[in-house]
């Protein structure tokens, strides 16, 4: 595997090896020992996949107690993908990066605790895998809006603009950065 660097130094791009030929590929996603070695000493307790068409936005999710890491892939289809420093002691606070994420490419984001994350399907449907290092806790779950104009995220709805993407009820009253309760 190797370890590509964002914008966000916490955050990680990973592209894993990947073996193929006219048969198809094969690929190792997660191996602690493999992770260990690239200095991300990890411990998942979750496995979620979600499937969502194109337009769908899921997004800025965070958990505010029991923060959530998250190593996140696409088997199917393509997705952006962003995350945003949520730590309001970090000089990086606000900041995003974004990246696309596809079966095509294979790659991985490492999204640590103390970042929202946020995802915009871009093919027609898109298979989203991701590893959480804490367990899902509704009660804690916050959400920022996806279109913050403090955070200003580029993302790629077409030029002009082809509309707005399809959101949650949950992600349509997300808050402004601003008023968010975020992570020391």
């Amino acid at each position: 595997m190797r370890i590509i660097a964002t914008e966000l130094p916490e955050v990680l791009l990973i592209e894993p090896k990947v073996f193929g030929d006219a048969r198809g590929f094969f690929m190792e996603s997660w191996n602690r020992k493999t992770f260990q070695q690239l200095g991300l000493d990890l411990d998942f307790v979750q496995d979620n996949h979600s499937r969502s068409a194109k337009g769908v936005l899921r997004g800025l999710h965070y958990q505010l107690h029991r923060p959530q890491g998250k190593l996140v892939r696409v088997s199917s289809g393509a997705v952006y993908d962003v995350a945003v420093d949520l730590r309001k002691s970090s000089p990086r606070f606000g900041n995003w990066t974004g990246h696309e994420l596809s079966a095509d490419n294979k790659h991985m984001l490492w999204i640590p605790p103390g970042f929202g994350h946020a995802f915009l399907v871009l093919s027609e449907t898109a298979d989203f895998l991701y590893k959480a290092t804490e367990y899902y806790a509704p009660e804690h779950e916050r959400c920022v809006l996806w279109n913050d104009p403090a955070i200003g995220i580029a993302w790629p709805l077409g030029s002009p603009p082809s509309g707005e993407p399809a959101l949650s009820a949950k992600d349509q009253v997300g808050r402004l950065l601003k008023d968010a309760e975020v992570y020391p």
